[in-house]
């Protein structure tokens, strides 16, 4: 794509409490395919660029994407920034954060058909939007999803460690004495948590059923009766919990009947490296490797 890669930060009202989204735009071409980005638990959209240029958000945008890329409620560079006073959760991301963010695209690129990238909880997050929401379905073009997984099922001591030991019981603890979990101060996360968020992500992943703790909607049910967009998801060799590849498919199986394609990084498929959780998204070589891959899927609907 020739063409200079111009970005800018926009502002998405959201809530009753006077909230706002932060959502960083980047573009060679308007007009290109607009492309949500959408990060995961203790994150916030940094993990899809940086300052200089790198990332899958900057990539796609200079082969021709119109990427938005989202810091969600209290998370990077939206306000006011998460802490003890903040009393939303998992619940109002998936029906209130998410759905402002594709209506403000829609604002700017009208009816176009949007293409969703998540990582992480992210890809929870948006499957649970468009179940409880099914029409939003006929919006959406295609998914693409690094190391996404709602349940963590395999049994390791990376597992132990970081989910059994510190997920669900230091981190519980910290966000009891906090009133929020400090994960960024702490240097555990490079963002935030509010308590309510991480009680009810902590609900999912020890395999708790895909019933919403807030209200009770049962989005497991939700999706065996429609069809998710087209699904790419792509798993780390050397992901040992937060995005295991055994537990990449149990999400694909509890995900409904939809068309999708599972990818395997590593170097014994064909891969440059065996990337983790992270590396898979800002490895300098990813742009390289597996980066192109995702361009082929979102604009020409192949692997």
């Amino acid at each position: 794509m020739v063409g200079e890669l111009r970005a800018e930060s926009l502002r998405v009202p959201v809530g009753r409490e006077g909230d706002e989204l932060h959502i960083r735009h980047l573009w060679v071409d308007h007009a290109g395919p607009p492309v949500l980005f959408v990060h995961g638990s203790i994150e916030n959209g940094r993990i899809f660029y940086s300052n200089s240029g790198r990332g899958l958000a900057p990539f796609l945008a200079r082969h021709g994407c119109d990427c938005y890329v989202a810091d969600l409620r209290g998370r990077g560079a939206s306000r006011p920034p998460i802490s003890r006073r903040s009393r939303y959760g998992q619940t109002e991301a998936i029906v209130e954060d998410i759905a402002a963010l594709a209506d403000a695209i829609t604002a700017r690129r009208g009816g176009v058909r949007q293409h969703w990238v998540a990582h992480s909880w992210g890809g929870v997050l948006l499957s649970s939007h468009l179940a409880r929401f099914p029409h939003r379905i006929s919006t959406v073009a295609s998914l693409t999803y690094f190391g996404v997984k709602r349940r963590i099922l395999v049994h390791n001591f990376t597992r132990w460690w970081m989910i059994d030991l510190g997920w669900r019981g230091v981190h519980t603890l910290i966000a009891a004495v906090a009133g929020y979990l400090p994960a960024r101060q702490l240097r555990f996360g490079s963002d935030n948590e509010t308590r309510r968020s991480h009680a009810q992500c902590r609900a999912w992943v020890r395999d708790g059923p895909w019933v919403d703790p807030g209200d009770g909607f049962d989005y497991g049910a939700a999706l065996q009766k429609v069809a998710l967009p087209r699904c790419l998801y792509l798993a780390a060799a050397r992901d040992r919990c937060l995005g295991h590849p055994r537990d990449v498919r149990a999400f694909i199986a509890e995900s409904g009947p939809h068309e999708h394609h599972f990818r395997l990084l590593a170097r014994a498929r064909g891969h440059r490296h065996d990337y983790d959780h992270i590396s898979m998204l800002t490895h300098p070589e990813a742009e390289l490797d597996h980066f192109p891959l995702v361009l082929r899927w979102i604009s020409q609907g192949r692997v």
